[in-house]
């Protein structure tokens, strides 16, 4: 793809409205829209104006110039890649313009019940692509040339890629109307509600999907789906919303998995040069998932190019490398990106039934500005030792051709257990810094969550030792040591994991705190208390359910029931003035 010379990406006139003009109330229309997307963009070649936005859907969408300009070139393969056909990828980008109020009101219900790695982002959108370049003559070009993007704070890449394939062939041969027509529809989805089976309608198509939930159990495999008995047609139904075919992202790199793993649980800048935006988004998103159950919390861009906003930040060599997975196609970034530590090039993708050629470990040293072979270039040497049973299991079903899901299972189980196992002695730790039950009293301020103390973590290793669960060799404690003197103590990965871990632990507290109240003898607590302190029981009792009721605190029914019960009788035993300001009629 050429890029467009002159001022960058305009906007061209929409067919579905005047450009953005404000967000939305929240009453208005495209609620249910918006617990899915952000909104549909259709961007498009002008030979004038370059990569032009056509329009935006719905068209009271708010974007900055900024935003849109990073949509337009980010939804455009780069001169490098040669993609004829259809492609699909994805991008991220950062939110510009401050924190937006989301419009749909069960967003933070959704967000409680799902898994940390999986909540709506709330400072950058996703861009799911689906880009057609064909030969045409009827276009002055030669080409037709258009680009359809689903934009989205969900991570839900394998179900939007899914919509993608259905709705973008229609729409570039139908235009606007099937368009408008898909967003009607999108807008009677029921919310994506975690732990639910959904059956979702399009374009005479049902796709069944169902919505992680925290309380899925890791690697249980996909759920029971809802009967097709009353459903015509059939649906099709998605086994993940989320999860790629890991295998097939790993395919050049299996025999390095072990050290990527690290290399992401530390935090490490990482370029990825691919052949194209759907190898470079696979790839980049792929190894962002491989910490799960961990949330990857450091930046990353499935696609990136040199127009980006961002390329600057990125690019300086003033500073440290950030902290970032950047996938790229363009070669330049070869040479401009010659400081960054860990780099890997990966040439094109071979036929599915062919053995996958493994890149090799090369010295960054080695990293020519022109034509850089395939490898990946790192002096970064492994804590644990590469599990060389998995990868002989793994490429032994690629020859006897086992099923890609059950390879895919085999991968994903692997990284699971390294993440837990890596997790389990801060978890252990953790624990540990909650008082006792004992400690909590119904008329007390519950006691505070302890601090913590990497040296007394480390310490703690060196008596109890990781307790690993898998089969793996190598100097795990000196793992502990790097990430302590590294980056993973002071890394996203850490504060976002520490934050959850003790906002979990704050809610539990309380949680007991109100069991406690509602456990003992309210009237005997009340006969010496003055009016304020009796109202002021009242008020925080009445905060408590609404944080109760809300999901915010793991609390029992019959927990919520007494404390309804104890909120009518303290209520009850004041003044009648009072009882009337409390509960007005």
């Amino acid at each position: 793809m050429d890029q467009g010379s002159g001022a960058g990406p305009h906007r061209a006139c929409g067919r579905l409205g005047a450009p953005s003009c404000g967000a939305r109330a929240p009453g208005a229309p495209w609620a249910r829209f918006s617990a899915w997307l952000e909104c549909v963009c259709v961007v498009t070649f002008d030979l004038e104006l370059g990569q032009a936005l056509e329009l935006v859907y719905p068209s009271d969408f708010q974007l900055t110039d900024k935003e849109k300009s990073s949509i337009c070139y980010l939804s455009f393969p780069d001169s490098h890649s040669g993609c004829l056909g259809d492609t699909q990828f994805s991008f991220r980008i950062r939110q510009c313009g401050g924190q937006r109020r989301p419009w749909h009101t069960d967003d933070r219900h959704c967000d409680s019940g799902a898994p940390v790695s999986l909540q709506r982002e709330p400072a950058h959108y996703f861009g799911y692509v689906y880009f057609r370049q064909v030969k045409d003559s009827s276009v002055k070009r030669g080409y037709f040339q258009k680009s359809l993007v689903l934009v989205s704070r969900l991570p839900f890449v394998r179900l939007f890629q899914a919509l993608l394939s259905l709705v973008a062939p229609e729409y570039f041969d139908k235009l606007a109307p099937c368009l408008e027509a898909v967003c009607d529809e999108i807008d009677q989805w029921p919310a994506p509600v975690p732990g639910q089976t959904l059956n979702l309608p399009v374009m005479g198509v049902v796709l069944q999907v169902h919505i992680p939930s925290r309380a899925d159990k890791p690697e249980s495999g996909p759920p029971k789906q809802c009967s097709h008995e009353n459903l015509l047609p059939a649906p099709v139904v998605l086994t993940s919303v989320h999860e790629l075919d890991l295998l097939r992202c790993f395919r050049p790199v299996l025999a390095h998995v072990q050290l990527l793993w690290e290399l992401m649980l530390l935090g490490e800048p990482l370029l990825v040069l691919a052949p194209s935006p759907a190898v470079s988004s696979e790839m980049v998103l792929a190894l962002t998932s491989c910490l799960q159950p961990l949330k990857f919390c450091c930046d990353y861009r499935p696609y990136f190019t040199v127009h980006d906003s961002e390329f600057k930040e990125f690019t300086t060599r003033t500073q440290a490398p950030p902290s970032v997975v950047l996938g790229v196609t363009n070669p330049f970034f070869i040479k401009t990106l010659q400081h960054w530590p860990h780099v890997l090039r990966i040439g094109e993708p071979k036929m599915p039934g062919d053995l996958p050629k493994q890149v090799k470990l090369k010295k960054p040293s080695r990293l020519k500005t022109l034509d850089t072979k395939p490898g990946l270039y790192t002096a970064y040497t492994t804590y644990l030792h590469r599990d060389k049973a998995l990868l002989r299991r793994l490429l032994k079903g690629l020859q006897k051709k086992r099923p890609s899901d059950v390879q895919t299972a085999v991968l994903r189980r692997h990284l699971l257990e390294l993440t837990q196992s890596f997790l389990s002695p801060l978890e252990h730790y953790m624990a540990s810094l909650m008082p006792l039950q004992k400690s909590i009293t119904p008329w007390k301020t519950p006691p505070q969550i302890h601090p913590f103390h990497q040296d007394d973590f480390l310490r703690s290793l060196e008596h109890s030792g990781p307790q690993l669960t898998c089969l793996l060799k190598g100097d795990r404690l000196g793992l502990y040591r790097w990430a302590d003197s590294r980056r993973f103590f002071k890394s996203p990965h850490f504060d976002g994991w520490y934050r959850q871990r003790h906002k979990e632990m704050a809610q539990k507290l309380e949680a007991l705190h109100l069991e406690a109240i509602c456990e003992a003898n309210i009237e005997i607590w009340m006969k010496d208390k003055s009016e304020v302190e009796v109202v002021d029981l009242v008020l925080k009792l009445r905060e408590r359910l609404v944080r109760a009721q809300g999901h915010q605190l793991p609390v029992k029914e019959a927990t919520l029931k007494r404390a309804r019960l104890y909120i009518e009788t303290v209520i009850g035993s004041l003044p009648k003035d009072l009882q009337v300001v409390l509960c007005p009629p």
